[in-house]
């Protein structure tokens, strides 16, 4: 009896060594998604809802197993940023005038920096990709490959037609055509001595055609994603955006798209914003 016991004893640490090995490896191969939103900016209500918009990306990463998301806000001062930049996979930036903020800590943008150099997807969107001062263009275009910065940087407000650029991107695995009304921002600023960007949607604004989102590949073996909409909160309702920003956050950290597209899963009250 004694002996089946001790039999029994061992077997059950080995199932327990083998459950804590298992959840180890798990937490180790989980990817994790750092979402950066901030409090209201001062624009009108359901625009610029950088809050709400991390809830709606939390939920919709849900839906895809391995993926640990941590939505935060990135109100200054920041100081436990570089810390959660350092565990990142992919970062999201949406919020206030997002290359200015970059550089409001010197240890923000080296871990900035550090995060590309470790092959982690970076993801701007609307005026995360945005500064007034053009002094913060140049590190900021190295790292997600596009700005709406500086004093001559262009938007406007449009009811017009989501044109697919390139069809055969995995970002846009089951993206469709979209008319809506937005304020895009164009005539972004690129990094220097760059070609392999990869233009992903155009809009025609003032008599021509202007990338508005983009995939890049960067030199440090990296992704990045950027989308100059978003402006309208009510826009989030399209399964296309949905399905577009899910992929490309999929893709910057190097999964598979499957080729009709992801199947977003929203409510309408995931989307809703809480009563005043």
């Amino acid at each position: 009896m004694r002996f089946e016991r001790q039999i029994l004893l061992a077997a059950f640490a080995i199932l327990g060594l083998t459950w804590f090995q298992s959840a180890e490896s798990a937490e180790k191969t989980s990817q994790r998604v750092l979402l950066l939103g901030q409090k209201p900016d001062g624009h009108p209500r359901m625009t610029h809802e950088y809050t709400p918009a991390m809830r709606i990306l939390t939920k919709l990463l849900s839906q895809h197993k391995g993926i640990h998301t941590i939505a935060v806000s990135a109100d200054e001062p920041w100081k436990d940023g570089p810390e959660l930049l350092d565990g990142a996979d992919a970062v999201v930036v949406f919020l206030s005038e997002g290359a200015k903020w970059l550089h409001q800590d010197a240890a923000r943008l080296d871990a900035f920096k550090q995060l590309a150099k470790r092959k982690a997807g970076l993801i701007c969107l609307h005026w995360g990709m945005g500064t007034r001062n053009a002094d913060y263009i140049e590190d900021y275009v190295n790292l997600f490959g596009g700005c709406h910065g500086g004093p001559d940087r262009k938007y406007k407000v449009v009811t017009t037609d989501m044109k697919i650029a390139t069809p055969k991107h995995p970002i846009l695995n089951g993206v469709k055509p979209l008319k809506l009304k937005e304020e895009f921002y164009y005539t972004l600023k690129r990094p220097k001595n760059v070609d392999n960007i990869v233009p992903l949607i155009r809009v025609h604004i003032d008599g021509a055609d202007h990338t508005v989102g983009w995939a890049w590949e960067r030199p440090d073996g990296g992704r990045s994603f950027g989308f100059s909409g978003l402006h309208f909160h009510e826009n989030w309702r399209h399964a296309q955006y949905q399905r577009m920003i899910t992929q490309a956050i999929l893709w910057s950290l190097k999964r598979q798209i499957p080729d009709g597209g992801i199947d977003p899963i929203l409510e309408a009250s995931d989307i809703a914003l809480p009563k005043k």
